[in-house]
């Protein structure tokens, strides 16, 4: 059994003198009430078919609507609690936040009941200081925003 992988954006900007990120919230029921520590780089699965960065790259678009087209700087792999393995790249960009485009997953919901519905994949995005992208990232991607910070400061 392999590892379940996913490849995934880190878009940045400058604002002023800040540094800022955008980050993503999930889509669906499981994450409706959820907040701080579940937003995340957009990211997806895949497999060892496909390029990891044409992964990132696709993902990007299939959960935003924008089509990136870098350069891409690759940051560290990271571990995610459950296990996934994270492969990302930082790109400096700028989208309008509010006029994003996601696909859509069909799950059962209510769960076990049979019943299956469409939900998008990411319902909402926005722009993040560093310093509030750590409050709302995903614990275990806090890594690429300090590896971010080291790279753009260089």
């Amino acid at each position: 059994m392999t590892s379940k992988q996913s490849a995934g954006i880190l878009l940045y900007r400058r604002k002023t003198h800040s540094l800022e990120v955008f980050l993503v919230h999930p889509g669906g029921p499981f994450w409706k009430n959820k907040d701080a520590g579940s937003w995340t780089i957009p990211k997806g699965e895949f497999t060892n078919d496909e390029p990891a960065l044409d992964a990132a790259v696709r993902e990007f678009r299939e959960e935003t609507g924008f089509l990136l087209k870098g350069p891409f700087q690759p940051l560290s792999p990271i571990r995610q609690k459950g296990g996934k393995r994270v492969y990302a790249w930082a790109s400096a960009g700028d989208v309008d936040a509010s006029a994003i485009v996601s696909n859509t997953v069909e799950i059962e919901w209510p769960r076990r009941s049979g019943k299956y519905q469409s939900f998008p994949e990411v319902d909402k995005a926005a722009w993040f200081s560093i310093t509030r992208a750590r409050e709302y990232i995903n614990p275990a991607q806090i890594a690429f925003l300090e590896e971010l910070e080291e790279t753009v400061r260089a």
